[in-house]
């Protein structure tokens, strides 16, 4: 997923501007006279605009390592979200690979035989915190080798106001697709401009339209990892989303607004109901507003649609035992708990979880934190999912307006990336 997390995606951190420099000159991946070993860290920049630089944790967190492993030194480079696939891929063409990775998949070079086994490069209390569902999503053929890093997870949002205004009460939001339609008539009768908000822009359509087809039980590939895009829940599920579109009780033409845009809408007070992120928090923080669980279309959800970025270490330097020494000090608690907080994402270990839902300075945070062990990912162990995705985000707003038509040219395209 070269998405953006809230961001937990790369979407809302597009804006970010290159930030990338060595932290110990270019002797990367090699052991010098004295016996120091140098290993090379790749990591993506979650600062916006410039502000707020990830390159400042990291250097933090490599001198305090390196103060207690002064025989390996790490070599860091910081690159904005825009640049890093592009880079890391002309990286690994010409053999320069670094030793560890931080981005937004792995499956392509697990599928190489380019990654160390995740168990390989882990102690085993580092291996053992990671929430269970985190750890299984960086499995590709039953070995983990995609290590989380941040996570995200989506809940539905409501406009408390709103609700009120149009005669409804907040405290019992829509627990089905039978309530959402009552509710967002009864909001558009009340005047209220976008009742449900739908965006399935390129930015973020394949999120977006991931959530509603996991509340009729569908989604883009069944238990045995075969692309369903055109099944029938599915076909159904964007069905229903076409007739709240025909109704009027939707944004005009959902295939061309993008999330980031309709999150300002809500923030404006224009919006009734959206499917919401925890990067909204801050926007939202002065409103009266409530996060509950998705809608499903006979009740409410029990999952919820999860996002991840992901650490990996590659083989070809052979500093197995520095990365692990590297990795385990790197996802201390202290360490992912301050990254968490610093940027307002999700932990992907019971630890940093447990910490963030005792801190009271994170109580805004606790209904995602209560609902991330649910979250159902994507398939990122997929080698052909970013391809199939990139044509996800481009098209399936169009399933809105011919749900059959435009769900079986996707499964087409799907099975010929599998090819």
């Amino acid at each position: 997923m070269k998405r953006r997390l809230l961001s937990l995606s790369a979407a809302t951190l597009a804006g970010a501007l290159a930030l990338s420099g060595c932290s110990k000159g270019s002797n990367s991946g090699s052991t010098s006279a004295d016996g120091v070993t140098t290993i090379k860290f790749v990591a993506a920049d979650y600062g916006s605009n410039g502000q707020n630089p990830t390159q400042e944790y990291w250097q933090g967190v490599i001198s305090a390592f390196e103060q207690q492993n002064p025989k390996i030194k790490v070599d860091l480079q910081v690159i904005n979200w825009n640049d890093i696939d592009t880079q890391v891929k002309t990286m690994v063409q010409n053999g320069n690979q670094p030793d560890i990775l931080q981005t937004g998949g792995y499956a392509d070079f697990a599928k190489n035989g380019q990654l160390y086994p995740a168990q390989d490069v882990l102690s085993a209390g580092t291996a053992g915190d990671f929430l269970p569902a985190m750890a299984h999503a960086g499995e590709q053929e039953g070995t983990q080798y995609g290590i989380p890093f941040i996570s995200s997870a989506r809940m539905f949002l409501i406009n408390n106001e709103l609700f009120k205004k149009a005669g409804l009460d907040p405290a019992n939001p829509p627990k089905t697709w039978a309530d959402i339609t009552a509710d967002a008539t009864a909001l558009k009768k009340a005047g209220v401009e976008i009742p449900l908000g739908v965006p399935l822009g390129k930015e973020e359509a394949q999120g977006e339209s991931f959530i509603w087809m996991l509340e009729n039980h569908g989604g883009y590939q069944d238990d045995k990892g075969k692309y369903v895009i055109n099944s029938q829940a599915n076909i159904d599920t964007f069905t229903q989303l076409k007739s709240w579109v025909d109704a009027g009780l939707t944004e005009q033409s959902p295939a061309s607004v993008n999330r980031t845009d309709l999150a300002k809408d809500f923030a404006s007070g224009k919006v009734g109901m959206l499917n919401g992120i925890p990067t909204q928090l801050n926007d939202v923080k002065n409103m009266d507003v409530t996060w509950t669980s998705m809608p499903g279309k006979d009740g409410a959800s029990k999952a919820t649609l999860g996002v991840a970025d992901w650490m990996m270490a590659f083989k070809k330097g052979g500093h197995k035992e520095q990365i692990k020494a590297f990795l385990d000090f790197a996802y201390s608690k202290d360490n992912t708990v301050k990254f968490d907080k610093e940027y307002s994402l999700l932990p992907v270990t019971r630890s940093a979880l447990t910490a963030l839902q005792a801190d009271p300075d994170q109580k805004a945070l606790t209904p995602f934190l209560q609902i991330l062990p649910t979250a159902v990912f994507y398939p990122l162990s997929d080698p052909t999912w970013p391809a199939v995705s990139a044509q996800v985000k481009t098209q399936i707003g169009s399933a809105a307006t011919d749900p059959k038509k435009t769900l079986d040219a996707l499964q087409q395209a799907a099975q010929q990336a599998g090819e």
